[in-house]
């Protein structure tokens, strides 16, 4: 140690020149890593580990155990199909009824509203349960994948390990980007495809935009996943085939006509399948039936194919065997569009109903059968693989609005290349031609600009705490004319007991006759899923929160015990960042914004 503190007290170490370039090299290395890499290193490796053995367990569980026996047996015993759908679907419903407090929120769309609306919030309560019955939908023979269920566990994963590692300087904002990571994860790990992980993640909740903030853990995540799936199934392609080594002039024309009709095509099923989903959605039966008829219909569209045509294919089931075979093999013309039309049946009608999972797969399948009839009767070409892989980006992307994803998929999984160019153009031309039609209900069209005068400030920097709350008990009469009369506020936070109910807006009075108002409590009318943040939740992510579309009038603003502590409106925000304008003295003074209540409009 005495040669260490002589050598430290050196003129050397005390050279100014030293000393100089030292400071500059701290400054350098400090602008690197402004970003705090260092928490993505120690969070999203974790996400990827946790992710990719889940998502083992439950291919193999899926794929090789129950769907590997059940096949060869429904195709050998065609009355065995609608036993076996029935009876998974119907246990689907009752796990979801039963043991899930909301049995219509899972899977994909679960992941994009949590991004949105929930600060990334998932509750892991029902993981499990949720997992259950997504092997029930797909291992019985629902016409859906695993990516379903691979997205919703990342991205829980991704969520509840942000309260786990909180302490090590998490922020708020961080827990969406966890969220989307661990989706990233998940769809990398089942799809043995880390790149297509990566740009579905961020492509996932929007329309015409990408989730920026989330690249770098999405990236280590994704790698991480797919290192821990491979070291244990292995490597090769999901849906490896031989392709062409080349293309001509003419096939990109062709490609784009493909494009444009699968498109309009995608158009008619998105707007279809909304529908449906939206009947079952707002449906009084029990959760249990929808899900029945959901497995008799999916049931009926299999036995439907297999009386028309004896072979390997059947449109139920995940569908990876489908797939190769698609594209390794030409078949009837007849045969292929028979086969699109049941497997978009069967697809409605086990997602549609509620099924546990996603479509990733089936738009794949289905945009594979078409572009392969198209390279038969159309084209007139021997290379089907080409606009099969065509067809398969051009459906992914009109479907699901996500054309980057769409190509980079079709290339890491097939193992088709050289035909990335072709893919792109169908892809691009069916995502122009649909608009903005999308299987997702929870997609937004881009993300809302934030204000860069915002940073580094909190909920608890403007919030109101001085609140006019009505209570859950009080008739609309009361509220009418104790409460709405006196303070003139476009929405108020209901309480009951001291306990927070959730919000009732003046224009939902408009629901309820005047002649009911002495009868209907005001917790009846209330809205029980009205946005709740804690105080120190980031400016920015409110404002988001605020502004989106659908997007909330007021934000409650909670403590650890859930009780109120204040309220936020967009009036607040717009308050801060005029003060922000002021002269620095002036900043100084009023950063802190004073609690009491707005003057008029939706703050209180």
């Amino acid at each position: 140690m005495g040669i260490f503190a002589n050598l430290l007290d050196s003129r050397f170490f005390k050279h100014p020149l030293l000393i100089k370039y030292t400071a500059l090299v701290n400054e350098d290395l400090t602008a690197t890593y402004s970003r705090d890499i260092q928490k993505w290193l120690l969070a999203a490796p974790i996400i990827g580990i946790l992710t990719g053995l889940i998502i083992t367990g439950i291919a193999v569980l899926v794929l090789d155990v129950i769907w590997g026996a059940l096949l060869p047996y429904y195709l050998g015993h065609h009355w065995a199909i609608v036993v076996g759908l029935v009876a998974g679907f119907f246990v689907t419903g009752l796990i979801m009824q039963f043991c899930t407090p909301e049995p219509d929120e899972h899977s994909t769309e679960e992941i994009v509203r949590s991004y949105h609306e929930h600060q990334g919030d998932i509750d892991i309560g029902p993981f499990w349960w949720k997992l259950l019955a997504a092997v029930t939908t797909v291992g019985s023979g629902g016409s859906a994948a695993l990516e379903g269920p691979s997205i919703y566990s990342g991205g829980a994963i991704g969520s509840w390990l942000w309260i786990k590692l909180r302490r090590f300087g998490l922020e708020m904002r961080d827990r969406r980007i966890m969220l989307i990571s661990g989706a990233a994860a998940g769809m990398s790990a089942v799809f043995r495809a880390p790149l297509t992980g990566i740009v579905f993640a961020l492509e996932m909740p929007y329309k015409d935009d990408l989730a920026h903030e989330a690249l770098l853990p999405s990236l280590i995540a994704s790698v991480v996943a797919y290192a821990t799936l491979v070291s244990i199934v292995g490597a090769q392609p999901l849906f490896g085939f031989a392709g062409s080594t080349s293309f001509r002039a003419r096939d990109i024309w062709w490609s784009a006509l493909l494009g444009a009709g699968i498109g309009l095509i995608a158009i008619v099923f998105d707007i279809t399948f909304r529908r449906v989903r939206g009947f079952f959605i707002t449906s009084r039966m029990p959760h249990w039936l929808k899900l029945t008829i959901g497995g008799l219909g999916t049931a009926l569209c299999g036995l439907a194919f297999v009386a028309i045509y004896d072979g390997p294919l059947i449109p139920i089931g995940p569908n990876y065997e489908a797939v190769r075979y698609v594209l390794k093999h030409s078949l009837p013309t007849e045969v292929l569009l028979a086969f699109v039309v049941l497997k978009l049946l069967a697809t409605i009608f086990t997602l549609g109903t509620g099924g546990v999972s996603a479509m990733f797969v089936p738009l794949l399948l289905v945009g594979g059968a078409i572009g392969n009839a198209y390279a038969q009767s159309v084209v007139h070409s021997p290379t089907h693989d080409l606009y099969a892989a065509v067809g398969m980006a051009a459906f992914i992307a009109a479907g699901y609005k996500t054309p980057l994803t769409a190509v980079v998929f079709v290339a890491e999984t097939t193992g088709g290349h050289s035909y990335i160019i072709p893919s792109l153009i169908g892809a691009a031309v069916a995502y122009a031609i649909s608009g903005e039609a999308s299987v997702s209900g929870d997609q937004h069209l881009h993300e809302t600009a934030k204000l860069a005068e915002l940073s580094g400030m909190f909920v608890r920097d403007v919030m109101q705490h001085k609140v006019i709350s009505a209570q859950a008990t009080s008739t609309i009469r009361e509220l009418v004319e104790s409460v709405a009369v006196r303070h003139k506020h476009t929405i108020f936070p209901v309480s009951e007991n001291e306990k927070l109910v959730g919000t009732i807006s003046i224009s939902d009075l408009s629901e309820v006759p005047p002649s009911d108002w002495d009868r209907v409590t005001v917790g009846e009318l209330a809205d029980r899923d009205a946005i709740r943040v804690t105080d120190d939740c980031d400016l920015s992510e409110a404002l988001r929160l605020l502004v989106r579309e659908r997007g909330s009038q007021m934000l409650l603003v909670i403590d650890e015990t859930g009780a109120l502590k204040g309220v936020l409106t967009k009036t607040d925000i717009l308050r801060a960042v005029r003060l922000i304008d002021q002269p620095a003295p002036a900043r100084r003074i009023t950063r802190r914004i004073p609690t009491s209540p707005g003057p008029s409009g939706t703050a209180l």
